[in-house]
């Protein structure tokens, strides 16, 4: 366990880079047996707890959740919680307490634990709490005091923002499986739940991968791939509007033409007749 002494923090807090975001605390507890820590009140500082072995639990006012081996997450400053090992399975944790200027810029708030998925991205977090021990670990001088605060921007990059090649495949190739029964299904009708059934995920995963993909909600992207669909029909062939509004899935021509619109900014007809498309957000 390591702590930086106040009154150095005091005598350096004036540098804008430790001003930025610091270390006031950090340790290592290993196979943490009755491990318990209870703050009504929370603390100014952030408390970031990331698990190595074992399980344990947080308990905030708005919700409670375990920690199991590979997973981090980020109590906010100022917030009321309890933590605890599991009796059974002891977690081992690395942890740190830090403030900040760019705390606010790490999506702590949004109080969602992260999973660590490959062993790559472990390691990686593991060398860096290492090096901060050791620099923590020697003498208290302002160089040392920026480094060790460089070294938590990395840490908390490395579980926040970096993402390893093996979880962006995987969700990409999910995103393509989805697309692909969503083409299958271009002439009828398709629900989040149809679509959470067929690929065997959550509602929220299915949303969240779509938003950070494409931008699109999964249903907001099938009207586009429908209406992607309807373009090419409109160009390519001379069937009339109501139609192709049937071959992808709109029994009401009128709701298809206004929908039509919406997603490109001209009507059917103008479409067919060659106007310039400003394709809205891009189809």
């Amino acid at each position: 366990m390591f702590t930086i002494p106040s009154d150095f923090i005091l005598k350096s807090w004036e540098h804008p880079l430790i001003k930025a975001l610091h270390i006031s605390d950090a340790g290592y507890f290993p196979r943490a047996r009755h491990h318990y820590r209870e703050r009504l009140k929370g603390i100014d500082e952030a408390i970031l707890i990331y698990c190595l072995d074992g399980s344990g639990t947080i308990e905030l006012p708005m919700r409670k959740l375990d920690l199991a081996k590979g997973t981090a997450f980020c109590i906010p400053p100022r917030v009321e919680h309890r933590y605890f090992a599991s009796e059974s399975d002891p977690w081992s944790i690395l942890w740190i307490h830090f403030k900040g200027d760019q705390t606010v810029l790490y999506p702590i708030g949004e109080l969602k634990p992260v999973t660590l998925e490959s062993p790559e991205s472990r390691e990686r977090l593991q060398g860096y709490f290492i090096q901060l021990f050791d620099i923590l670990g020697a003498s208290y001088t302002q160089g040392n005091f920026i480094f060790a605060s460089s070294l938590l921007s990395v840490i908390l990059g490395e579980i926040y923002f970096r993402r390893s090649e093996a979880v962006v495949d995987r969700q990409h190739s999910l995103l393509t499986k989805a697309i692909q029964y969503m083409y299958r299904n271009l002439e009828g009708q398709l629900t989040l739940a149809d679509l959470s059934e067929y690929m065997q995920l959550s509602k929220s995963y299915l949303t969240n991968l779509f938003n950070g993909l494409t931008r699109h909600s999964p249903i907001d992207f099938f009207i586009r791939l429908k209406i992607q669909q309807a373009c090419k029909e409109l160009r390519l062939t001379n069937r009339p509007v109501s139609e192709i509004a049937g071959k992808v899935g709109f029994e009401d021509p009128f709701y298809f033409s206004r929908i039509f619109k919406k997603v490109t900014g001209l009507s059917p007809r103008d479409y067919r007749n060659g106007a310039a498309s400003p394709l809205r957000d891009r189809i």
